[in-house]
């Protein structure tokens, strides 16, 4: 969905979206009628908190591809595996399914998050580049691959429990595994944070307001 022309905000309209239940309340309200939620017109500190999840994200996610996730032990030897390599040796003994679903849950997914993530963030700080209604399409789907990407934590912990046959054979998750799970979380979290209202407010006449707002106008905002 693509939104042309300028768009009237609930904001522009003197209301306020609550973001637990999305109970809607004329502005100036201080708590949502239905949840007893905090109502707050724009989270000015969104692109903040964005930008340090995302940062922290991704120097965990750097180790995470650097450090063996699968530590392989048997009686006659020992391996090591990271991410992509433990792909390619499933794609070399004929598992080419398997494979592929640990590189796009592991390397593409997570990859495509922090560039959407980035993109949302330098589009509101930068100005709109793509329409809104596209931005907030990337934005759902950042929300909803989320779950998606720790589909190889979980691959490690199931082999980890299910192959310890003692002095023949065990398999233990490498140091890769945390790193790639905090990884996930701090991506998720920078997600979360950002403010999906800030999108529609770019590009328009007072949308300097949500970062500078009027002194009179404060007692309203820090309420809404």
């Amino acid at each position: 969905m693509e939104v042309s022309g300028p768009v009237k905000t609930a904001r522009d309209m003197g209301l306020v979206g609550c973001t637990r239940c999305y109970t809607v309340s004329p502005r100036g309200t201080a708590h949502c009628p239905r949840c007893g939620s905090v109502l707050q017109s724009r989270d000015r500190l969104s692109l903040q908190k964005v930008w340090a999840w995302w940062l922290v994200g991704l120097m965990c996610y750097i180790p995470a591809n650097l450090y063996p996730m699968l530590e392989t032990r048997t009686l006659v030897s020992a391996q090591s595996d990271t991410i992509v390599g433990g792909a390619v040796e499933l794609a070399r003994h004929g598992n080419w399914g398997v494979a592929a679903i640990i590189l796009a849950a592991s390397v593409l997914i997570p990859v495509v998050k922090f560039v959407i993530i980035a993109g949302l963030a330098l589009g509101v700080w930068l100005g709109p580049k793509v329409p809104e209604g596209r931005r907030q399409f990337w934005y759902e789907v950042v929300e909803y691959i989320g779950r998606w990407s720790m589909i190889d934590v979980f691959v490690v912990a199931i082999l980890s429990s299910l192959v310890q046959l003692q002095a023949l054979a065990t398999i233990t998750p490498g140091r890769a595994s945390l790193f790639f799970a905090l990884s996930v979380i701090f991506t998720m979290l920078s997600a979360q944070s950002f403010d999906s209202r800030l999108i529609w407010d770019k590009g328009q006449p007072d949308s300097a307001s949500t970062r500078r707002p009027p002194v009179g106008d404060v007692k309203g905002d820090l309420s809404a």
